[in-house]
């Protein structure tokens, strides 16, 4: 990043006022007859009303619409274990993304602690507040942990945003890259470089889209996952195959995709140029991607390239989807986002990059054409049919999945 750059970054976040967020109410509070509405004597009818029949605490106060961003700090974008003070700017960014996208409201919270068993404890406590929580930027693999014993604990959604919110994403883009690369799902050869939330969910996402678990090769820093490897936690395991390659060269050889979610500048040409046909290339470490765009292209004129950034062609943005996701959820009345509901916003995605693309969201990117192909494989953030696709499909599967409670 450009030393101006930061020092924007920097003067934006501080400004007038520090911070993203504020506080406000949408009621009136001008008069003595708004006061005694707001507070003492009149608040005391929901209360006996929410106490006679808790189910009307969605009719009398903001929870229904308000989801909680929990982070311990762990694992913070690329910056690694920079605890909860650090975390705050991206839970508050988080939360504004929220309200802007989908009039989602939220409040961040900064856990003290890295203990699983503390963590899930404080999250259960507070959960009565929230009609949503929202898991983020906490460590693999105590993150599976956390997600999994919140869901089996709690009867409102609960969504780890970098493992899930990521998958759907890449699941989106690799559906549509798959189709115009003229390859199979069925039968297509996977690399994963990366085997944190990010790898593992994406991976598992694909699995439940058709994908061969016997065509991935999962390689961490240590090479890749194979079945005679002593001490592989069970996360891992379930991806191992029995295999002579090692390293990440030699996954690359022969393989249709790509997708990256580990570090920056570990791909190198010779790999991209040793993949099958009609390569897919998703490099989506931040802020440098594993292989850059430049790079890949100079050897492949046949690939489709993804990157995590947004002054490359398809950026894979989690904003695509946490926003929508939730509002669909909330409006369900779900107790939980179960796979139907993850698979409904992948097809809402890869469906909606298909459509002619509108003239609002080509002047936001300063362009006279946008259309579905190698360079547009996934919607824009900025596309306003998102709150209208997305949410409604996430909602219907909700229905038809039987986790509304309406």
């Amino acid at each position: 990043m450009s030393s101006n750059l930061r020092q924007a970054a920097l003067d934006y976040h501080q400004g007038d006022r520090p911070g993203k967020l504020i506080v406000s109410s949408h009621k009136s509070l001008e008069t003595k007859e708004d006061l005694s509405l707001a507070y003492t004597p009149g608040v005391a009818e929901p209360v006996r009303a929410i106490a006679e029949n808790p189910e009307l605490v969605n009719n009398y106060t903001i929870k229904n619409n308000l989801v909680a961003v929990i982070t311990d700090g762990s694992a913070v974008l690329g910056l690694g274990n920079v605890g909860p003070l650090a975390a705050k700017p991206v839970m508050e960014g988080k939360a504004v993304l929220f309200k802007k996208f989908a009039d989602v409201d939220v409040f961040d919270i900064e856990v003290d602690t890295q203990d699983v068993e503390e963590f899930i404890n404080t999250v259960k406590n507070i959960a009565p507040t929230f009609g949503g929580i929202n898991l983020e930027d906490i460590s693999a693999p105590r993150c599976f942990e956390i997600e999994q014993r919140l869901i089996e604990m709690l009867d409102i959604p609960v969504f780890h945003d970098d493992q899930h919110g990521t998958a759907i994403i890449i699941a989106a883009g690799l559906l549509n890259s798959i189709e115009i690369q003229g390859k199979d799902i069925k039968t297509t050869k996977l690399v994963c470089l990366g085997a944190g939330s990010a790898g593992i969910a994406t991976l598992g996402l694909l699995c439940e889209l058709g994908l061969n678990k016997d065509n991935i090769l999962l390689v961490d820093r240590e090479g890749v996952i194979t079945k005679d490897l002593q001490n592989v936690s069970k996360v891992k395991a379930q991806y191992a195959v029995k295999t002579d390659k090692k390293t990440l060269a030699d996954a690359m050889q022969d393989a249709d995709i790509f997708i990256g979610v580990a570090a920056a500048n570990l791909v190198s040409k010779e790999m991209v140029k040793s993949m099958a046909d009609n390569p897919i290339v998703f490099a989506l470490s931040n802020p440098d991607p594993e292989i850059s765009p430049a790079d890949a292209n100079a050897v492949r004129d046949d690939l489709i390239m993804a990157t995590g950034r947004s002054d490359y062609p398809n950026q894979v943005n989690n904003v695509l989807g946490f926003p929508f996701i939730f509002r669909g959820a909330l409006d369900a009345k779900a107790s939980e986002i179960n796979m139907q509901m993850k698979i409904a916003a992948v097809h809402a995605l890869k469906d909606l990059a298909k459509l002619e693309v509108p003239k609002d969201v080509l002047k936001a990117y300063n362009t006279d054409s946008i259309s579905f192909g190698k360079d547009y494989i996934i919607p824009k953030p900025f596309d306003k049919r998102l709150i209208d696709v997305v949410p409604k499909a996430v909602f219907d599967a909700a229905i038809s999945s039987g986790v509304s409670r309406l």
